[in-house]
């Protein structure tokens, strides 16, 4: 079944000159809870796509599942119930989680996460060639964006091509569906990840931990997102634009001409 993730409203638009009225095209937030095993652990308001994967990202940035191997089936009830069996210690008690600078508090993930060594991350060198491309394509692959102008979207670049590009009403959300789809096997850790959403603490965190080398964004990192790649040495690359990087951690990854 085709899910529908848009409406369209008439709104008025108002100028000095007058009134008019205008066929808007609004993204859909639904409400889906997150079960692991079938013990709900969370909800949140998403787009009612790549659903799978955020089930299993979700549960990723609150420490429940950590690899692709613990995974072992996602199903998705139209209830608005995404349910991941994972071969995983069983808790009784939940996670201490952290709220972050998510909207509405959206942004959560648990203190472990947040603590400790980080594992090395997947060696990985991409042009600035390819980096560009990367973003043109992600961009030009959001019509749902260019429609309403309500979501962020999240691609990652592997292989010289874009391996998969998600969409979410929520930042962290889209990232998530990018990470489930690493633990769900759909796609390798091993590229660079670009956001149109900032890059905050969480952000950065999750990108790390799955072992993602290079994350970039079209706007802004904040002091504890840089904190972060910095103790992961994660490549870090705010306002991306085809022709023009600010690379905050780690730039060696990136290659211009004559590098190789």
């Amino acid at each position: 079944m085709i899910k529908q993730i848009t409406m369209t409203h008439t709104s008025v638009i108002l100028t000095p000159e007058g009134r008019r009225e205008q066929q808007e095209i609004v993204a859909i937030e639904t409400p889906y809870k997150v079960a692991l095993n079938d013990k709900v652990i969370g909800a949140s308001m998403v787009l009612e796509t790549g659903l799978e994967e955020f089930g299993a990202g979700f549960l990723f940035g609150q420490g429940y599942v950590t690899k692709p191997e613990e995974v072992k089936e996602v199903l998705v009830c139209p209830e608005g119930k995404i349910s991941v069996y994972a071969d995983v210690e069983e808790e009784a008690a939940p996670k201490e989680v952290i709220i972050t600078s998510g909207c509405g508090g959206t942004g959560k993930i648990s203190r472990e996460m947040l603590e400790g060594a980080f594992d090395p991350l997947q060696e990985y060198t991409v042009s600035f060639t390819e980096i560009r491309e990367f973003i043109l394509t992600t961009l030009r692959a959001s019509r749902l964006g260019q429609d309403t102008h309500c979501v962020h979207g999240c691609g990652l670049w592997a292989e010289e091509r874009l391996q998969a590009f998600y969409e979410d009403v929520g930042r962290h959300n889209a990232v998530d569906k990018i990470i489930g789809a690493i633990l769900l096997k759909k796609i390798p850790a091993r590229g660079a990840v670009y956001t149109t959403g900032r890059l905050t603490s969480d952000m950065v965190l999750k990108c790390a931990r799955i072992g993602i080398p290079i994350v970039l964004s079209r706007t802004a990192p904040s002091s504890l997102g840089l904190a972060i790649a910095r103790r992961a040495g994660l490549t870090l690359a705010a306002y991306a634009r085809p022709e023009r990087l600010n690379v905050f951690n780690a730039p060696e990854r990136i290659l211009l001409e004559g590098d190789r």
